[in-house]
């Protein structure tokens, strides 16, 4: 099947990062200028030993007019440590969360949310880096239009779970709700379609109005009915 997509179809390849030795102010800077909210850290060629996120600065400022002593008890301590670091070497996280451009959009989405990061740097079989996906990234997939969906439920899944003559199943698409229409010989095989249909990037969700073939739509029987969703 042509789905799912992969992290390389939709990641950003021109990526900023920094080296070990970049200073605080060159951080915030960058990530002013790029405005995105976390950086890639890098060293040699490129291969990524962490990451400096707002979450990772913010520290500084927090602590600012406060006595470190009083959080001691209640802050971990790298948050501390963090308020006093001046370089991405004391500031990153490491090692970083990253993913292989071979990974499904799926599967990205997955480590995003269960690290509950926003963007994830996308790195070679040997650590290096080839760019950043985010969740705006992410969601790219939502805009292929209603044409581009249709065609693939058509040719991807229709055409093998119900084929045609003894099956006559239309594909409509609107603002990315699939709906399959018309008479089929084997009903059980819809929530199977259901289970594909969304795995179809784009999808938002899918609809059925099936029924058994040779028999008037309203009019069951032998144990079969409509299928009006799944």
């Amino acid at each position: 099947m042509h789905t799912p997509h992969i992290v390389s179809d939709v990641m950003t390849h021109t990526v900023a990062a920094v080296g070990r030795e970049a200073t605080f102010k060159e951080i915030v800077q960058l990530m002013q200028d790029w405005k995105i909210s976390a950086l890639p850290v890098i060293e040699g060629e490129g291969r990524v030993v962490g990451v400096v996120s707002e979450a990772d600065l913010l520290p500084k400022e927090e602590f600012r007019d406060s006595d470190p002593d009083r959080y001691t008890q209640l802050r971990r301590l790298s948050d501390l440590a963090k308020a006093g670091a001046v370089t991405a070497e004391e500031l990153m996280t490491s090692p970083a969360l990253t993913v292989h451009p071979d990974a499904t959009l799926a599967q990205a989405a997955r480590t995003m949310a269960r690290a509950k990061v926003k963007r994830l740097p996308v790195v070679d079989a040997v650590g290096l880096l080839e760019g950043v996906v985010s969740r705006a990234d992410l969601l790219k997939v939502f805009l292929r239009t209603d044409e581009e969906i249709a065609e693939e439920v058509r040719r991807e899944i229709v055409s093998y779970l119900f084929p045609m003559p003894r099956s006559s199943v239309r594909v409509e698409v609107r603002n990315g709700v699939v709906k399959l229409v018309g008479p089929v010989r084997d009903t059980s095989l819809v929530p199977v379609a259901a289970r594909l249909v969304r795995a179809v990037e784009g999808v938002v969700d899918v609809d059925f109005d099936l029924t058994r073939h040779g028999r008037p739509k309203g009019a069951p029987a032998d144990g079969a009915e409509n299928v009006d969703s799944a």
